[in-house]
């Protein structure tokens, strides 16, 4: 079917249905509604390159993800914010190109690409940095950009809209649960390296213990991959060590299931000998035992949030001088591993 044909079938202008399908205020929500409804019904769909050249845009929403997506320990949380930022755009009739900040064969960057190619009308950057060369075309372009979950590693971050986690508070909240359990004698698990979102996790956990008066050891605080195998092997190296322990702040889900496995195989009961909580809420934590108490991250709050405020820069409903800049605050999810206060 053709635009003129179903222009007939509505008894309205080919101009209408032009209007009706591009969401264009000027046409009433009913009338919008019943020719949505005909397109639907006889399987029309507009061309995606005519509408393009007619509205200059596209319809497409581009979201970067780092490259550390590819990594297992990593696909659990980014997948689920992955979906729920495509749930949420198709809910809003927006397709998504997903991709990586660089092709890994050509080297090439796939950020500028979608810019000079015009291939996207919005930027989701689900990234840890942005290089000088990106941040410079993205700023000229001034086409509607938002980071998500991850800060920056410079300033940048600072003069674009981002929706972020308060990880300082959510390392808090987990070691405060801990310390209510009358736990004295509590380590954390980080991330080696430079990730600006486990140096506030530390930072919580270490401003909780000063906030409770309790000691801080020199051997607080380890760092290493947050995995699976990292928890396991931790615990399974370290047996003198815990034995003066009685809590641990695992800062990833996967790093405190390991560890719990380890200490079940060494027969040290979770919670009542050691107790653990974990990092990121991933629905694996739900099925292993003793059932995993966690910090959750509000990803579809996040989602939710970035997606409405780049489709209303899009559409020129807001200004683009008022930065969305919101860190928002995770939650505490009690589970087994250390449980509900009696």
């Amino acid at each position: 079917m053709t635009i003129k044909e179903l222009a007939k079938l509505a008894g309205v202008s080919h101009s209408t249905v032009s209007r009706s399908l591009n969401d264009n205020p000027s046409i009433s929500s009913e009338t919008k509604e019943r020719i949505r409804d005909l397109a639907d019904k006889h399987n029309f769909a507009f061309n995606a390159s005519a509408r393009s050249l007619s509205t200059r845009k596209t319809g497409t929403i581009g979201i970067i993800f780092p490259e550390l997506y590819d990594h297992y320990r990593n696909l659990q949380y980014l997948g689920l914010l992955l979906n729920s930022l495509r749930f949420t755009l198709e809910k809003e009739d927006y397709d998504s190109i997903v991709t990586f900040p660089v092709n890994s064969h050509s080297g090439q960057s796939n950020i500028r690409k979608l810019i000079r190619q015009k291939k996207v009308d919005g930027l989701i950057l689900v990234i840890t940095d942005i290089g000088e060369e990106d941040w410079d075309i993205l700023r000229l372009s001034t086409i509607p950009t938002i980071s998500l979950h991850f800060k920056w590693k410079n300033h940048h971050y600072q003069e674009i809209d981002y929706i972020y986690t308060d990880h300082c508070r959510g390392g808090y909240l987990a070691t405060e649960h801990l310390i209510k359990h009358g736990r004295k004698n509590l380590i954390t698990l980080s991330e080696v390296g430079d990730f600006i979102e486990y140096k506030e996790r530390t930072k919580g956990f270490l401003q909780a213990l000063e906030t409770a008066a309790l000691p801080v050891g020199d051997k607080a605080v380890f760092a290493g991959t947050c995995s699976f195998e990292y928890g396991y092997y931790f615990v399974k190296e370290n047996r003198s060590l815990l034995s003066r322990v009685d809590g641990i702040f695992a800062q990833a889900d996967f790093t405190a299931l390991g560890c719990i496995e380890a200490l079940k195989e060494l027969g040290i009961r979770v919670p009542e000998d050691l107790a653990v909580v974990g990092y990121d809420d991933i629905e694996i934590g739900k099925f292993f035992r003793p059932h995993l108490t966690t910090i959750h991250q509000p990803r579809e709050r996040h989602t939710k949030l970035a997606c409405q405020r780049l489709i209303a820069l899009i559409k020129g409903e807001e200004a683009t001088e008022d930065r969305l800049q919101q860190v928002i605050e995770p939650s505490l999810v009690v589970r087994e591993s250390c449980g509900a206060l009696k």
